[in-house]
Formats: C-alpha cells, structure tokens, sequence
C-alpha cells in the first residue's frame, strides 16, 4: 500500500507543511490517548494506595460514646473556606478504665449532658474519622482526571508552538515562490537592475 503521504499516491498538491500539520494532530490524539491511559492508571493506584491506607486506619479508629459536659460553641474550619465546626467539651472511657476529656466536634443542636459519638485513636485520643469510600473514590478521581488533564495542556502547547512555527515557516516559503512566479503569471517586469529602462 503506498504511503498516502510521501509515496506514489500521496497527492502532488500536498506540501511539507500540510504533511507536518497532519503528524503534529497525529501526534496530538496519541498524546491524549496516552493522557487517558495514564490518568486511568494512576486513578487506579491511588483508589488502591487509598483502600489500603483507609483500612489500615480504620484497624486503628473506634466510636466511642462520650458525654458532654460543657457548652457548644463554634471554632474554625480546618480550612480558610471550611465552614465553622460546633465543638463541646465532652467525657469518656477508652479503653474502658481509662478516662478522657477533651473538645472534640458535636452535631449543631448539641446540648450539655448529652451522648455523642467520638472517634478515638488506640490511646483513647481524640482522632479524625476514618477515611470514607467516597473519599477514596474523590482523591482518585481528582488524581486520574488532573493527571489527563496536565498532559493535554503540556501536549497542546508544544502542539500549537510547533503548528505556529509551521505555519510561519510555510508563509514565508509562499512569499518567496510567489515572488518568483508572480511577474510571470501577470506579465508583469520582474523588479531588478535595468527594469523599466527604456
């Protein structure tokens, strides 16, 4: 089968820029097809790197009921943009002959003496909630899809460099053809020594 972009049966009209450009989109869609496979690949390990550290913090988390023993009240997110968290001072027993008191987050509405669940470490510490599924699923997602979405933009850049400096280089091959061929095609005097002499 002949090369349908330099053999025998590639079309005369086609030049070395218009074979450049169509390599260069060429080389786009395979770029965005390695992105895909890369970014599935990576969301892949992070939802297993995630699985596993999530169950290797679950094996070291508890609910425990604890009591309150003070007033709510609101303290700042972890984040600038988190919302405000209820907290209250609160009580409990873990293990169960040990006693621990400190604030840890309550449900709004909260009130003195009431019975709120609290996650604890092995030492009976307050301690963050264990990873859930849909957090390990979001980090994944996040990974995978950044991931396409950072070799798309690296490729489309060097892409739309490369197709500009083609496109610059094949105007000035046209300038330099059309100079040429012009006074021919027109009749008119080639510019040069001696032209419009008498």
């Amino acid at each position: 089968m002949d090369d349908w972009t330099t053999g025998r049966g590639a079309n005369p009209l086609r030049r070395d820029a218009d074979r450049a450009r169509t390599r260069l989109h060429a080389a786009f869609a395979l770029t965005c097809l390695l992105a895909v496979v890369v970014g599935f690949a990576l969301g892949r390990a992070a939802w297993a790197d995630g699985h596993r550290s999530a169950e290797n913090v679950a094996r070291h988390r508890h609910a425990v009921p604890a009591t309150t023993i003070g007033e709510t009240s609101h303290r700042a997110g972890d984040q600038p943009s988190s919302r405000p968290v209820t907290v209250a001072t609160a009580t409990w027993h873990f293990p169960s002959q040990r006693t621990h008191q400190a604030t840890v987050p309550v449900p709004a509405g909260t009130r003195q003496g009431d019975t709120v669940r609290v996650w604890v470490d092995d030492d009976g510490r307050p301690a963050a909630v264990p990873p859930d599924r849909a957090d390990i699923v979001v980090n994944a997602v996040g990974l995978g899809a950044g991931a396409v979405a950072g070799i798309v933009l690296v490729g489309g850049a060097l892409v739309t460099v490369c197709l500009r400096t083609v496109d610059a280089r094949s105007a000035r091959a046209w300038e330099s053809e059309w100079a040429g061929i012009e006074p021919l095609w027109s009749g008119r005097p080639r510019p040069g020594p001696g032209a419009g002499d008498d």
